[in-house]
């Protein structure tokens, strides 16, 4: 059985990532490419579906880690009565193929271990034709693929698992190295695991190390960055929304999906995450990647696209898989990429205002990308949609497209950069100001004074929360006001919130999902521009505590399980803590500043 989802750390040389169990155990790694096909699968099902543990033969030990210098090099440590043993784990960067490292060392005493290992390529379903090349090398092949187990200890067959047996003393080395390469070429090259090691911890420390100031909140900014650097794509620059497929939003239900892709959604916020962190190479990487992914027909333009950019993206079942803990449907895929979904323009608008005025250049053919978009927006604004959440549905006249579309026009018309005629700002201004009115007189529950969720209806949305923070009205409006105060009163579980009411079935699906901490974070932003900032560090140091041992968030949090939910670890999360922790440090410092000790002037 897969652990629980906070028990998991991340590895990973960016371009795929593993997931490891604070037992020991490799649950979910997919080769040679985020969305590849997972040879590990066991985190969807159980350890015949693929995965790879190493930890004591006894059961009664105790586990510990942490990732090492700023990196992502995990170290776990097992103590048992009889020693203690350290297993560190980690994929070297910048190599031609990917390769997992498992390196144990005995720290005291003697302490018997195992390494047990099992490759089902497929997602768990092909058995690999397994081969010893000599004592000390174990070949699997199916299909494409090809795995090569070395290590010094060599190994044995036992019903279909490759076994070592090992007891670790005190000063005791031994090392494991799993290299993916293609099936029809030469197994890939021996590597040196110990030159690796320094080297790859070299790399993520000086990477990290970069990192501005976020006052006291420096270290879990710096953490969240780590995480988000280990889920981009670094042959492209994309940024994927999370390493794995399939981990429910509510545990047992059908809210699974494949989040191993890029979402254009996602861009302004990481962008200015990246931007305000001080890693203006990453967010360039970042929005080259957008531009490319976004260019051609508008009318084609899609809210997610592959690592690389790829459009198809097919929505299909893995019926072998039972799922996370019961959780069915597994998913691979996500047809939302094929959903209407107006925001997408506005994000896309509002990643090139951030770069500009940060400084950024523009990219070439880049006016010609904005006009294309605006003209076909023009044209599809007024369209309902399937909104923010890619609810499945009956599309609805969402109030977050409609402002995000507004955003589109509104940055257009205002961004000096932008070379175009004051006919052309002046026609720009007049859409912005049309979609303005259109929400304010469609949008609004007259008897309650706030925004709901879509034309004509009465519920709430937590993504009413960004009308402040992208500009749409100020954070003092009373209508601003009067919806986060519905938010807290109506859509908030022990004070974190959800996205919507499930409970309304305007998504199609059954209802019950935990609170989705991107949201909750959004709330912070809105005490701070509140002024609220007692009520906001407070939420915010609440959310921190979310994270696991080693400071990964998952999609969401259920509050009476206090357990995490959703796919593992979640980008979106994460760069909405970096951008919380850096307005927060902002407003705190800006506030102490104002106010200075008695009998200084």
């Amino acid at each position: 059985m897969a652990a629980r989802i906070e028990d998991y750390a991340m590895i990973g040389d960016c371009r795929t990532a593993a997931l490891v169990s604070i037992a020991g155990s490799i649950d979910w790694l997919c080769l040679p490419r985020f969305d590849s096909m997972a040879c590990f699968a066991s985190l969807l099902g159980t350890q015949e579906h693929g995965g790879w543990h190493i930890a004591p033969t006894t059961r009664t030990y105790t586990s510990s880690r942490a990732y090492l210098d700023g990196s992502l090099v995990l170290k776990t440590r097992f103590e048992t009565k009889n020693g203690i043993v350290d297993l560190i784990d980690f994929m070297p960067t910048g190599l031609e193929s990917s390769h997992v490292v498992r390196m144990v060392s005995g720290v005291k005493g003697s302490v018997s271990m195992e390494s047990s290992l099992v490759v089902r390529f497929d997602y768990g379903m092909t058995a690999p034709w397994t081969s010893e090349a000599d004592s000390k090398t174990t070949v699997m092949i199916a299909g494409p693929d090809m795995l090569v187990l070395r290590t010094e200890l060599g190994s044995d067959m036992e019903n279909g698992r490759i076994l070592s047996k090992l007891n670790v003393k005190e000063g005791d080395e031994f090392t494991f190295v799993l290299s993916h390469g293609p099936s029809h070429l030469q197994p890939p090259s021996t590597i040196e695991p110990e030159r690796l090691l320094q080297q790859t911890k070299a790399y993520w420390k000086g990477w990290s190390g970069r990192c501005e100031s976020a006052g006291r909140w420096t270290e879990v900014v710096r953490r969240s960055l780590i995480t988000l650097k280990g889920l981009t794509y670094a042959p492209t620059g994309g940024i994927i929304a999370a390493a794995t497929s399939s981990l429910p939003e509510c545990i047992g239900g059908e809210r699974n999906w494949d989040y191993r892709y890029c979402w254009l959604r996602d861009a302004t916020f990481t962008l200015l995450a990246l931007l305000t962190a001080g890693y203006e190479e990453e967010a360039e990487a970042w929005r080259a990647w957008l531009l490319r992914a976004a260019a051609g027909d508008p009318a084609q333009i899609q809210i997610m696209y592959g690592v690389a950019g790829e459009k198809w993206l097919e929505e299909w079942t893995l019926p072998w898989l039972p799922g996370y803990e019961g959780s069915s449907p597994v998913r691979v895929g996500n047809k939302a990429a094929q959903q209407l979904q107006l925001d997408i323009y506005g994000e896309l608008f509002n990643v090139m205002s951030v770069a500009s005025r940060a400084g950024v250049l523009p990219l070439a053919r880049g006016l010609e990308l904005r006009t294309a978009l605006l003209d076909h927006l023009e044209e599809t604004w007024s369209k309902p949609d399937a909104g923010i959440w890619e609810i499945r549905g009956e599309p609805q006249h969402f109030t977050h497209s409609k402002i995000m579309a507004w955003v589109a026009f509104d940055r257009a018309a205002s961004n000096e950069s932008y070379q175009i005629d004051q006919a052309e700002r002046r026609k720009y201004r007049h859409i912005a100001d049309e979609i303005h009115r259109s929400v304010c007189e469609n949008a609004i529950d007259h008897d309650r004074g706030c925004f709901v969720q879509a034309y004509g209806k009465n519920h709430l949305d937590a993504s009413l929360l960004l009308i402040p923070i992208v500009g749409f009205l100020p954070a003092d409006d009373e209508c601003v006001r009067n919806t986060v105060s519905e938010i807290e009163q109506h859509l908030m579980v022990d004070g974190f919130v959800l996205r919507y009411e499930t409970s309304t079935g305007v998504d199609g699906l059954s209802a019950g999902e935990g609170a989705f901490l991107a949201c909750s974070f959004w709330l912070v932003d809105n005490y701070i521009l509140q002024g609220r900032l007692d009520e906001a560090e407070s939420l915010f140091e609440r959310l921190v505590s979310l994270g696991n041992d080693v400071g990964l968030f998952a999609e969401e949090y259920n509050p009476s399980e206090k357990r995490q939910l959703g796919n593992f670890p979640q980008a979106f999360s994460h760069v909405a803590l970096i951008n919380s922790a850096f307005s927060l440090a902002r407003a705190t410092e800006a506030k102490s500043s104002r106010v200075q000790p008695v009998g200084q002037h």
